[in-house]
This record gives structure tokens, C-alpha cells and sequence, in this order.
């Protein structure tokens, strides 16, 4: 018997929504980060882009563990002699909260032609509103049911 491997054509998108609140930066990215690669399908093929959409909502209200708001330091390069940047946690969650995470789930996926595909179904948001309630998502079953550490 031999093993069907799905085509780009016949993969179902599902969408799924996630409240960030109270999560811990790394443990919420492991998971987006397997939805979004389609790992909680059966029909999860490395070389298939199967993953699904995932909208995430209070992304500002992430936690880190430890001293890590003062401590974690980003880095930005503009490509020019002496042009490296370095941004504390604690100001990236005041300017721009969604970069965080964002950053957090990129580090996590597999790096190869299917990395930014699957990060444009990545949805974030600081508020608890969202403009894909058309979609209808469902919660997200597998984080929902573990408690928040």
C-alpha cells in the first residue's frame, strides 16, 4: 500500500483563533508554529505546505519568563558599515507588540521556501478584536485545554 501525498490544489485551510493573554512567549509559539505547518494533520507532508490560518488576539499581553523584558535584546542591521541596531524586549512590546511573537514563531519554523508562506497565514493582533470573524475560526483546541503557566 502505498502512501497518498496531497497536492497544493486539494489542501482544506482551516482557521484558528488564540487569546494571547497571560501565555508564555515560547510556549505559545510552539504551537502556533505546528498549526501553522499542518503537524496536527494527518496528512502532514514536509515538502506540502498543509498548514492552517492562525489569529492571534492581546498579543501585547504576552509574558516572558524571568528578567527576560529587560535582558532579551533584538537585533536590526541595515546592511551599511555600523548599522546594527539593539532594542530591549520592553520597548519592542511598547512600540510594536506583534513583533515579538512574530519573531518567536519565525525562529521556530523550518527555514526553507516554505518559511514565509506559511508566516503570511499568521495573523496578529494587540487588541481582543479581529477583522477575520468572517472565517468563522475555531478555537484553538489543542492550547485551549493546558493551563496557562
Amino acid at each position: 500500500m502505498s502512501t497518498a501525498h496531497l497536492k497544493p490544489n486539494e489542501v482544506k485551510r482551516d482557521w484558528y483563533e488564540l487569546d494571547a493573554n497571560g501565555h508564555t512567549v515560547g510556549r505559545i509559539a510552539t504551537e502556533i508554529a505546528r498549526v501553522l505547518m499542518g503537524k496536527h494533520k494527518p496528512e502532514f507532508s514536509r515538502h506540502v505546505d498543509v498548514g492552517d490560518f492562525v489569529v492571534v488576539t492581546n498579543v501585547d499581553k504576552v509574558e516572558f519568563q524571568g528578567n527576560k523584558w529587560e535582558q532579551k535584546i533584538y537585533y536590526k542591521h541595515s546592511l551599511h558599515p555600523g548599522g546594527l541596531r539593539e532594542t530591549k524586549a520592553s520597548v519592542v512590546r511598547d512600540k510594536f507588540p506583534e513583533r515579538i511573537l512574530h519573531a518567536a514563531v519565525r525562529g521556530m519554523l523550518p527555514k526553507n521556501r516554505l518559511q514565509a508562506v506559511r508566516l503570511k497565514r499568521l495573523k496578529l493582533y494587540a487588541a481582543d478584536s479581529h477583522p477575520h470573524v468572517a472565517q468563522k475560526p475555531a478555537s484553538f483546541p489543542e492550547f485551549s485545554s493546558k493551563s496557562k503557566r
